[in-house]
């Protein structure tokens, strides 16, 4: 079978995997910035030990490989460090061998993911009293240097929840407990078995940079920097955005929803009901308290700012009305309506508009009215006609009474460069906003906050904008990008970091999200995206609970019904 990989053709040889291919071709290079990590086959990832010829009729593949390579005549692209789907192999590939390493050196541990940390990772590490994270790093690099092959393997779903139950994983047990196939793929090494919901690289040996930090009832597991590989990332200070997770961390604790299973029986008993009343009740605390920071500081206008679909919009009503209780009177402006126009923004490298750059808003000119607000003088603030792309004035004047705070929502609003200079600090309060969701898959699979407001954004965009999963999914790495320069260096400013999550709704979002993304067919360029949501939607059970949802909560932004928008 002739393939073309990397655009370079090679006979492909029955029994021969992608990865001799690879090395045939010379394409195998040491430096972690040009290694090829897996393979990408009409649009679905594959490790490099896949075999596109089988030696004989009947050997065991995954069915998708077949229709795969049926579809891409051949063609495979390589995948590296660079490529998200290449980074995520590297990253499961690491988190096989951490557990692995904590299973051989303490096999009574108990270890979990936590949060995100730039690019790290915090696992905790509990039931033992000697835990060393320099023993740990020793052992990860022997591993490492034995270059262990990582074979997927396909095993009945009952043999694999037996495994977990006697190997004293009982989350992992109770996660299988809702998949609907009977089948279950994992990695195994000796009598250590694990999964991570995805392709992960051929061998321990492809795990070049990385390194382990001790931290407080764990350790610290720094990735690869994504600019240049070769190097480690920097690991930032965060004990604001630490703090945050950590309570919701012991609220899951608290609500006793800490995984998806657990979320999952709420849901069948009923209960997710109490749990929507309860934790829509502590985002009501959380604003409140807000708003008794703000007014004990004498703050006269609050900078609210967060990534996409991280509920600034919603954060910004909810405080408004918190601050109205203190006597306030709140009013509401977007850094939206600063825009410059649309013709006077350069084009990027590749031709499209960065419309998350910072140079897209006239900080300037925000500065100005700022000050002059703060000063007590009345100003004219634009208006962006987002349909025409320009800037308008409409005639809206604005002059701050001495009980006015005024709420600046946006994406830069904690950027230095929108601050007024010369103005009193204590005059103005800086909230971000971000859904840290604490909640696991299983103790070594957590969440990611990105993917929630995925989830958040596909539904909003098709509820609210018409649009379609694969508008969104189209932009989404170019709002990732963005985030990561202008937003996430800056969230260690604020004052305050709200956590805008919501156990419950994850269950909610399914019912909404789940029937747009089946939709997609498997020729779509976006179905190995939507395939990725798809893996971790399909151990939560769906929540038909919208009628419990209050018309104020956060969720509502997304969803639908959302009483400050009628």
């Amino acid at each position: 079978m002739k393939l073309q990989i990397d655009g370079r053709q090679i006979q492909a040889m029955p029994g021969a995997s992608l990865l001799e291919l690879v090395k045939q071709l010379g394409l195998d290079a040491p430096e972690l910035s040009r290694r090829p990590l897996a393979a990408k086959i009409a649009g679905e990832v594959f490790t490099l030990n896949y075999i596109p010829v089988r030696q004989r009729d009947g050997d065991t593949e995954r069915p998708s490989i077949r229709r795969a390579m049926a579809a891409s005549n051949g063609e495979v692209r390589l995948l590296r460090y660079g490529d998200e789907a290449g980074k995520e192999c590297y990253l499961r590939t690491a988190w096989f061998v951490i557990f692995l390493a904590i299973r051989q050196l303490w096999p009574k541990a108990s270890a979990k993911t936590s949060c995100t940390l730039g690019s790290s990772l915090y696992i905790e590490v509990m039931g033992v009293p000697d835990f060393s994270p320099e023993r740990l790093k020793e052992h990860i690099a022997q591993l490492v240097s034995q270059d262990i092959p990582l074979i997927r393997l396909r095993v009945p779903l009952t043999e694999a929840m037996e495994r977990y139950e006697a190997d004293a994983q009982p989350d992992k047990t109770r996660l299988l407990s809702w998949r609907q196939a009977d089948y279950f793929d994992e990695y195994c090494y000796g009598d250590f078995s694990d999964y991570y919901y995805g392709e992960m690289m051929p061998s321990t040996g492809f795990l070049t940079v990385w390194d382990v930090i001790p931290a407080e009832n764990g350790f610290i597991f720094v990735y690869p920097d994504d600019q240049n590989p070769e190097k480690l990332a920097d690991v930032p200070s965060m004990p604001n955005f630490f703090s945050v997770f950590s309570e919701g961390e012991r609220w899951c604790t608290l609500m006793e929803c800490e995984t998806v299973a657990d979320l999952n029986d709420m849901v069948q008993s009923g209960r997710i009901r109490e749990l929507i009343r309860v934790n829509e009740a502590l985002h009501e605390k959380r604003y409140s308290q807000v708003a008794d920071m703000v007014c004990q500081r004498g703050a006269r206008t609050v900078m609210l700012a967060g990534p996409s679909s991280s509920g600034k919009t919603t954060s910004a009503h909810r405080l408004a009305t918190q601050l109205r209780v203190h006597g306030k009177k709140p009013i509401l402006m977007s850094l939206d309506d600063y825009y410059i126009d649309r013709d006077k923004i350069a084009p990027g490298p590749d031709g499209k508009l960065d419309l998350e750059h910072i140079n897209t808003l006239d900080c300037e000119l925000f500065r100005q009215d700022m000050a002059a607000l703060l000063r007590g003088e009345e100003v004219e603030l634009p208006t962006f006609n987002f349909l025409t792309g320009r800037r308008e004035w409409r005639g809206k004047h604005m002059r701050l009474a001495s009980d006015s705070v005024v709420i600046v929502e946006g994406l830069h609003g904690l950027n230095p460069a929108m601050l007024p200079e010369d103005v009193d600090s204590n005059l103005i309060f800086r909230m971000y906003v971000s859904p840290l969701l604490p909640l696991n898959l299983d103790n070594h699979n957590r969440i990611p906050t990105s993917y929630l407001r995925l989830l958040r954004r596909i539904v909003r965009d098709y509820e609210t904008r018409g649009a379609s999963v694969q508008h969104t999914l189209s932009m989404w790495d170019s709002v990732r990008s963005g985030e990561k320069r202008w937003i996430f260096p800056y969230q260690e400013n604020a004052d305050v970091i709200f956590n805008s999550s919501t156990l419950y709704e994850i269950a909610v979002l399914k019912k909404h999200i789940f029937p747009l993304l089946t939709a997609v067919e498997p020729e779509d360029p976006c179905y190995e995206a939507v395939q990725g949501i798809v893996k971790i939607l399909n151990y939560v059970l769906e929540a038909d609970v919208d009628d419990e949802i209050p018309p104020t909560s956060l969720v509502r932004e997304f969803i639908g019904g959302n009483s400050f928008y009628r």
